[in-house]
């Protein structure tokens, strides 16, 4: 049995980060991935089944990068606008500094695997929905279901975020405290 070699991995996970994000899924192939992560064909079939396997994996681990930032420094303890602010805040962070994960993520989203494998992510980003419900308790929310919250709060910032990717700009300091504002007015009560 052959060991791990976290680097192959590693380079097979930025790999197809780097083509996806580059030259879509209809372009992407196992041998593209192995050429561009300087390994064998044969070397990714050790770590994956298959390239859908290998596509979930990656999503996953993206998936759960995302999450992990965005939840850094929450603490149930601070308010509600605290904690909407610094999932916001954490959120445009990343996208930001991972611009290849987060046009990896755009495309998975807009393509049929994510339904197709019929994921559960939401324990994932367990502390929006809690967030989101306490708020609901608090008042402080519209008492609408906790999806249909993130829609119409964190999705238009996603959505200001993606401008600036395209643009090769970034959020000011001014311009993403006015986009929570206004993400915050619109779910409140």
């Amino acid at each position: 049995m052959r060991h791990r070699d976290d680097n192959k991995v590693e380079a097979i996970f930025d790999a197809t980060i780097q083509l996806v994000s580059e030259i879509g899924f209809a372009d992407i192939s196992i041998s593209k991935i192995a050429k561009q992560a300087n390994v064998s064909a044969a070397t990714i079939y050790i770590y994956h089944e298959n390239k859908e396997d290998l596509l979930l994996n990656t999503y996953l681990k993206v998936k759960g990068k995302l999450s992990e930032k965005m939840f850094e420094g929450l603490h149930e303890k601070k308010a509600v606008r605290e904690r909407f602010e610094s999932i916001i805040h954490n959120y445009v962070d990343f996208i930001q500094s991972n611009t290849a994960y987060f046009l990896f993520l755009e495309q998975m989203i807009h393509s049929p695997f994510p339904q197709k494998w019929c994921l559960d992510t939401t324990g994932m980003f367990e502390p929006i929905y809690n967030m989101l419900e306490e708020g609901k308790q608090q008042g402080l929310f519209k008492q609408a279901d906790v999806r249909m919250l993130i829609v119409y709060s964190i999705m238009p910032v996603v959505e200001l975020a993606k401008e600036h990717v395209k643009n090769g700009t970034q959020f000011d300091q001014q311009q993403l405290q006015a986009a929570i504002d206004m993400s915050w007015d619109a779910i409140k009560v």
